[in-house]
């Protein structure tokens, strides 16, 4: 194999480029110089060896009787010392030199070469990274100007603008070891360069997938983070499976996982909570580490909120600056205004949360009302004992009236008799429930329909399976007489 096969071979592996890709850049090259030499290319042909072991140039040209344009004609006498028993008219190919071209010639087609190598390296490198964008890169610290670290990445490099550096870190050695998100690609003039940043919320993200499997497998997912880079993240998590804590595993035993998050983030606190679709839990969980007392929900369509905590937990749930409350806001999408139970208690809000919930479900106007089917729809119901019957298997009204009945909800952790005597008293204030539809018989006598009975103490229509009242509570006991 000749040297020039080497070399295009060689050239392919430096630049990452096909070798069809090599040859045809020489061919380009080859035709620039002939064009810098006899005024045009249309008429050069270039040809390779089978094994790339040589590379032929070719003037084709037309003979004719009376030469006009030399560069694309030729007299049948200098052709017939070219290929014999050719005639006026055709077209042969002369073979040609590249020594022959002159200096500028040869300069032009090397600088086509280079532009097109250039043109071809930034290409492949573009087309191998483009896909990489949102993905986490590893480099290595490489210098620093007007506020812009570049990164030493490999085949190309990368640029971190301090926008999207996180306060909190500092890099000022060379071979510092740098893990951040590829949040842009670009082509400059010697190559490609890949925008960093260690401050999206994308890379916490990302770097918890990395530790946490349960995530890569689809148990656990991330419902959304937010952050303010290099002081506090939150994290909302789910789980799709019921027997898996989604928190928990997030976490890891003895915080071992969340802690080296944190320890790549260079310290930065990190709350990872359960995502709820119930914006009073998730609100609720959106301001730990602080503790909220009750969530009111003062405009649904507007997303406004406020959250009632213990005096002692007001500084911890609006946090420094602000800053625990702010996120909270960003996490859930509502607004929330974080306010003591003194400072509630002089607003004035009547309980708006179940004065507004019981509004909606008695606006009639067509005699129509909102159907509700679990505790925590229930208006004005304190939402951490909703959260404790539903994480009992309790959710439906009905399950929750059945077990008051067998008498099983007083074995529930954490539900005292005055939380149970609320839910009952919500039930019974502002639930209806539908009594299944009986066929009459128009054909059969008054005295054969069933007799009715009432609550001795509200009124409320009763029936005899009942042994407390749907409105009011009180205990039934039927006697016959």
């Amino acid at each position: 194999m000749s040297e020039m096969a080497n070399a295009i071979r060689e050239l392919a592996e430096a630049k990452g480029i096909s070798e069809d890709s090599v040859r045809q850049t020489i061919e380009n090259m080859i035709k620039a110089a002939y064009k810098r030499t006899y005024g045009t290319a249309d008429n050069c042909i270039v040809k390779f060896a089978d094994d790339m072991s040589d590379v032929f140039v070719y003037s084709r040209k037309t003979i004719v009787d009376g030469v006009y344009d030399p560069s694309q004609e030729i007299e049948l006498e200098d052709a017939l010392t070219e290929v014999p028993n050719c005639e006026i008219g055709d077209e042969i190919d002369i073979p040609i030199d590249p020594k022959t071209f002159d200096r500028t010639a040869v300069s032009t087609g090397k600088q086509t070469a280079h532009q097109a190598f250039s043109e071809n390296y930034k290409d492949n490198l573009y087309n191998e990274y483009k896909d990489k964008v949102g993905q986490i890169i590893i480099g290595y610290y490489q210098r620093e100007h007007n506020g812009n670290i570049y990164v030493d990445l490999g085949k190309v490099e990368g640029v971190m603008p301090s926008k999207f550096q996180s306060p909190r870190e500092v890099y000022d050695k060379t071979n510092n070891r740098i893990k951040a998100l590829i949040v842009d690609i670009k082509k400059n003039s010697s190559g490609i360069q890949l925008v960093l940043s260690r401050s999206d919320p994308k890379l916490v993200e990302k770097i918890i997938e990395l530790d946490v499997p349960e995530i890569g497998d689809g148990t656990v997912g991330i419902h959304k983070v937010v952050r303010e880079p290099g002081y506090r993240t939150k994290v909302a998590v789910y789980s799709n499976k019921l027997d898996v804590d989604p928190v928990g595993a997030c976490v890891g035993l003895k915080g071992t996982r969340i802690q080296s998050v944190i320890q790549e983030l260079e310290g930065e606190k990190i709350d990872v909570l359960r995502y709820d679709e119930d914006p009073h839990i998730f609100i609720r969980n959106a301001l730990s580490p602080a503790e909220v007392k009750q969530v009111v929900i003062l405009d649904a369509d507007k997303k406004e909120a406020l959250a009632i905590v213990p005096d002692s937990q007001f500084s911890l749930a609006i946090g420094k600056q602000g800053q625990n409350v702010r996120l909270a806001n960003r996490l859930c999408d509502w607004n929330i205004d974080v306010k003591t139970e003194e400072q509630a208690a002089e607003m004035d809000l009547s309980d708006i949360d179940t004065r507004k919930a019981a509004e909606s479900l008695f606006q009639d106007s067509q005699d129509e009302y909102e159907e509700i089917s679990t505790v925590s729809q229930l208006p004005g119901v304190d939402q951490r004992v909703a959260q404790i019957l539903k994480e009992s298997g309790i959710d439906d009204i009905e399950d929750f009236i059945e077990a008051v009945d067998n008498g099983s909800v007083k074995n529930i952790e954490g539900l005292s008799e005055n939380d149970i005597e609320g839910v009952n008293a919500i039930i019974s204030e502002y639930v209806q429930f539908e009594d299944e539809e009986v066929e009459e018989n128009s054909e059969a006598p008054e005295s054969t329909q069933e007799e009715e009975y009432f609550c001795p103490e509200c009124g409320e229509k009763i029936t005899l399976d009942m042994t407390h009242c749907p409105k009011c509570g009180v205990e039934l006991v039927f006697e016959e007489n």
